[in-house]
């Protein structure tokens, strides 16, 4: 990798029409991009959604996401899928040490607040599984 590389992540929603084409082949293939999926929902017949990250160069990820739309695949820049509702969190801490990234963590020690870095997240829903107050959610 040099200087121009960059990584973002990306959501894609796939007509249902279109998950039984070989698009992430294309993106590493054609547009010489490195990907990697953190969650998939691909099946024939139905919609379908991919949360990666793409790395490359700016000009390659352009390329790379102008290829997906032509597939009628909606592209979300943000590459959220985890969500996190700050209303029903009660600050318990409980998510903390189940966060393998540490997208969650405690942000002030003294208020114990716990504060979400959405881009360290990796879709892992482990957050999910084990808040007791059902604070953290998924898009799909």
């Amino acid at each position: 990798m040099n200087k121009d590389t960059v990584t973002k992540k990306l959501m894609f929603y796939f007509p249902k029409c279109e998950c039984d084409k070989p698009i992430i082949y294309h993106l590493v293939k054609d547009h010489h991009l490195i990907v990697n999926i953190f969650r998939a929902k691909v099946t024939p017949e139905e919609e379908g959604y991919l949360v990666l990250d793409v790395t490359g160069t700016e000009a390659a990820i352009q390329g790379g996401i102008d290829f997906v739309k032509t597939f009628n695949v909606t592209v979300n820049y943000s590459g959220k899928g985890v969500i996190r509702d700050e209303e029903r969190c009660s600050h318990c801490g409980y998510c903390v040490p189940y966060c393998p990234p540490r997208a969650l963590k405690i942000e002030d020690s003294v208020t114990r607040k716990i504060a979400y870095n959405e881009s360290e997240c990796i879709e892992c829903l482990a957050c999910i599984r084990i808040c007791p107050y059902g604070a953290c959610t998924s898009a799909f």
